[in-house]
């Protein structure tokens, strides 16, 4: 089905935000939070447990499961209140209120990435697009964003390319 017709909500400011990166954000990995992200998403491998499992296989300590990257040192001066995230990210907010995750996909540079690491992580807007969705009946912003991971060591680890989706409520 061909798009239908409808004014682009995307404004010369946004498009200057495109390959623009935001503050850096920095990630700690330490024993607690790899045994936990791997007991949420059911890894029962030892290796993420056991640190003599874990050197046994090569690694330093405990390796990150796949899909974790740190967890971001909170800091309340720096945060929003709401959400717990960064103030002021320099980006900007869709016009339309409803989002949905459109995916994240996580590329590993093959740098061990293992508890005891602290990483730091800057995202830049990689594109924006718009779309006329058929099943909703609503134009969707579409953003991408990279995002690069570097290790205490200044190595990158790992690069995530996240999209987001956001609309309109139906009928609005």
């Amino acid at each position: 089905m061909a798009d239908k017709e409808f004014e682009s909500v995307i404004t010369d400011e946004m498009r200057a935000l495109i390959g623009v990166k935001g503050p850096e954000t920095i990630s700690e990995l330490t024993t607690t939070s790899v045994r936990m992200f791997a007991r949420s998403v059911g890894y029962v491998d030892p290796v993420f447990y056991d640190e003599a499992a874990a050197t046994e296989r090569g690694f330093r300590s405990l390796p990150a499961p796949p899909g974790y990257l740190g967890t971001p040192i909170f800091n309340p001066a720096e945060s929003d209140a709401t959400f717990g995230g960064r103030r002021g990210g320099g980006g900007f907010r869709s016009p339309y209120p409803l989002v949905l995750n459109g995916g994240t996909d996580i590329e590993y540079t093959g740098e061990q990435i293992c508890a005891g690491d602290t990483l730091t992580s800057s995202t830049a807007l990689a594109s924006l697009n718009e779309r006329w969705s058929g099943a909703l009946g609503v134009p969707m912003l579409i953003q991408v964003s990279e995002t690069t991971y570097t290790n205490q060591d200044g190595k990158v680890v790992a690069y995530s390319r996240g999209t987001g989706i956001s609309y309109p409520a139906p009928g609005s």
